[in-house]
């Protein structure tokens, strides 16, 4: 290795109210509080529905997080306290919500527990769904957003490999002959009976709990916040030997992390970069293999777009067969890609006026001829348009003499188009490095048009500080791909052919 090619790359600075300019978010929060734009809410506008307990531990919580919460060490530099939430993000929280719905606890502990998890789910989702629709239809104020409290049954067998002891299980209303059903839904055939086509309906569902919720809220523009009582009150919930049912972070941790998003859903924006070049957005490309399509590689296609404010905005493309069996890869059809592209492009000019002078489109394949034709087609004259394949790697590791790793932002310069990033590693401002293992970096690849990789690097160091979903120093992926994975899930999670484009809120 040439050691004149290791590089570092500048911690991107972030910035909060009255123009001030700092590396960590909780710094600036504490310190000066988040942007001060119009759409910052000087209270925030929230709903919360949940069973009678889950509500109990929701407001011991809210109580809670209103005022200050230690640090468990105070001696360490990682180990934030919480300050109070109208501390932190110059914001009222509430002392009770806009609105407050209550779900049967014994309903809904027996519908999940239904044998057949494709109905459980199903109808899980109902019991908060449902609710929450009715609430809209009748009532003038609406929050911003909810927040759904759930029981950490529901957590556990609402995911899509859970099963429920044989003893537990309800018996529901799937019909005789229910395989019968899924084979001929999957396959187009027309059902008769109204039972029947209820359930082949059911069918088009994820059996995720968390997932097929948001996905069934977009269509009406609702925004949730699910949680679970496990988080808010970790302390209610303990092992017969006396330990903690399961691990959870510290107290000022989950205060800082669940209330940056709160505030995020609530229509503020916590933070932003400092410095960027005008102009420029970036897109990631989302693609999930379609789980009801038995034997049959279809796909549907999605992208992020992310502005210069940092400002997120998903988009879904076109269902299609661009799963590729050989090289085990997504890949779009020319006019597939036109389209989607134009419709980020349009979106553009209508927020700026203008089409982007730069647009980066980050992806993690390379993008093969079809597909970069498709998007240059869409480019305005005036936009320069360049690929970029981003991927966890393992090629590479670097040591440095003593016990702490490399620091986060150092880069090794392959070539004029390729480098290693460690977007992980020791982090001065925390006096440690976030992580178990020997940090590895992210292989950033400039695979079409034309760019400075030093320039690239810079960008999607500056995007890893962008997950408001989370008050964290940086993650280990930008922003246009940390998401690519739970977006996809989302998207495919409902069907939903018409899915208009939506905040980046909606689907975190």
């Amino acid at each position: 290795m040439n050691m004149t090619s290791l590089i570092p790359v500048s911690e991107p600075r972030l910035a909060f109210c009255y123009g001030q300019e700092l590396e960590h978010p909780k710094d600036g929060l504490f310190l000066f509080g988040p942007l001060d734009d119009r759409a910052h809410p000087a209270q925030l506008r929230f709903g919360v529905i949940g069973t009678p307990d889950c509500l109990a531990r929701f407001h011991r919580w809210s109580a809670r997080i209103r005022g200050p919460i230690p640090s468990p060490d105070p001696g360490k530099a990682h180990m934030f306290g919480w300050p109070g939430f109208e501390a932190a993000f110059r914001c009222q929280w509430p002392d009770r919500p806009i609105a407050e719905l209550t779900v049967d606890a014994e309903k809904l502990s027996k519908t999940i527990r239904i044998e057949d998890r494709t109905e459980a789910i199903y109808k899980a989702v109902d019991l908060f769904e449902q609710p929450i629709l009715e609430y809209r239809a009748r009532e003038e104020a609406q929050p911003a957003f909810w927040f759904v409290a759930i029981p950490e049954e529901v957590y556990l067998l609402g995911r899509p490999q859970s099963s429920v002891p044989k003893g537990e299980r309800e018996r529901g209303t799937a019909p005789v002959g229910k395989h019968w059903i899924r084979r001929s839904a999957r396959s187009g055939q027309t059902l008769l009976l109204p039972e029947d086509r209820q359930f082949a309906e059911m069918q088009r569902y994820a059996k995720n709990f968390h997932n097929q919720l948001k996905a069934r809220l977009l269509r009406e523009k609702i925004a949730v916040q699910v949680v679970r009582d496990t988080t808010l009150t970790p302390e209610d919930f303990k092992k017969s030997n006396g330990r903690p049912l399961r691990g959870t972070q510290d107290a000022p941790t989950i205060a800082w992390n669940l209330c940056t998003t709160a505030f995020f859903k609530g229509e503020g924006k916590p933070w932003k970069l400092a410095s960027v070049r005008d102009g420029v957005c970036y897109i990631g490309l989302v693609f999930k293999l379609d789980p009801t399509d038995a034997g049959r590689p279809n796909a549907c296609c999605g992208a992020q777009m992310f502005l210069d404010s940092g400002d997120g905005v998903v988009f879904r493309g076109a269902m299609g067969p661009w799963w590729s069996t050989d090289r085990r890869e997504c890949h779009l059809s020319r006019e597939a890609a036109e389209d989607l592209v134009r419709i980020v492009i349009d979106e553009y000019k209508k927020r700026h006026g203008a089409p982007p002078r730069e647009l980066f489109i980050h992806g993690k394949a390379a993008f093969n001829n079809a597909e970069w034709a498709g998007f240059s087609a869409a480019m305005p004259e005036t936009t320069k348009l360049v690929g970029v394949r981003i991927r966890h790697s393992t090629d590479l590791k670097l040591f440095r003499p003593g016990a702490l790793p490399i620091m986060r932002g150092l880069a090794y310069r392959a070539s004029d188009t390729r480098a290693y990033l460690w977007s992980t590693g020791y982090v001065p401002r925390l006096d440690t490095y976030p992580g178990w293992e020997t940090p590895n970096p992210i292989l950033i690849e400039i695979v079409r048009g034309e760019a400075k990789i030093e320039t690239v690097l810079a960008d999607i160091l500056g995007l890893t500080k962008l997950n408001y979903n989370a008050c964290e120093y940086g993650a280990s992926m930008p922003v246009t791909l940390n998401f690519a994975d739970a977006v996809g899930e989302i998207l495919m999670a409902a069907p939903s052919e018409n899915t208009p484009p939506l905040p980046f809120r909606y689907y975190i």
